[in-house]
């Protein structure tokens, strides 16, 4: 009986020790995070027009495609640059930015140029990439 008892209150203490920290705290967020900012609408729109190209770069997005987007994308980004208080834009900023992240070119030696600007290794054979 002496035995059940002792199971019991360590098996009782166990589980306090593990629903501690789920129950003792009121803040549900860490406070060692710092506060996420939200973007802006350029910088949203300069996303989406990366996120075009690397869609067109990797094979997912038709020519027809990618032209309507991008032309989309490219009008919206330079309206939201012209209406932010930060900056004059010049119009030509959005096709520079995508000048300036296309201008990173990576080939490997057997697949040749690979759509990954960062990518020290190929995705494909796994060799050392040459800038």
């Amino acid at each position: 009986m002496l035995t059940l008892l002792v199971g019991t209150a360590l098996a009782l203490g166990a589980l306090a020790y593990v629903l501690y920290p789920v129950f003792a705290s009121a803040d549900p967020a860490p406070h060692d995070l710092a506060p996420r900012r939200e973007p802006n609408e350029a910088e949203r729109a300069v996303d989406a027009l990366r996120e075009v190209e690397f869609d067109r770069a990797t094979g997912k997005l038709s020519d027809d495609d990618y032209a309507a987007l991008k032309s989309a994308y490219t009008a919206e980004a330079v309206q939201a640059m012209r209406t932010s208080d930060s900056a004059v834009v010049p119009d030509d900023v959005a096709e520079a930015l995508i000048e300036r992240y296309r201008g990173v070119v990576v080939t490997c030696p057997t697949c040749g140029e690979r759509p990954e600007p960062a990518a020290v290794f190929c995705s494909s054979c796994g060799r050392r990439l040459s800038d």
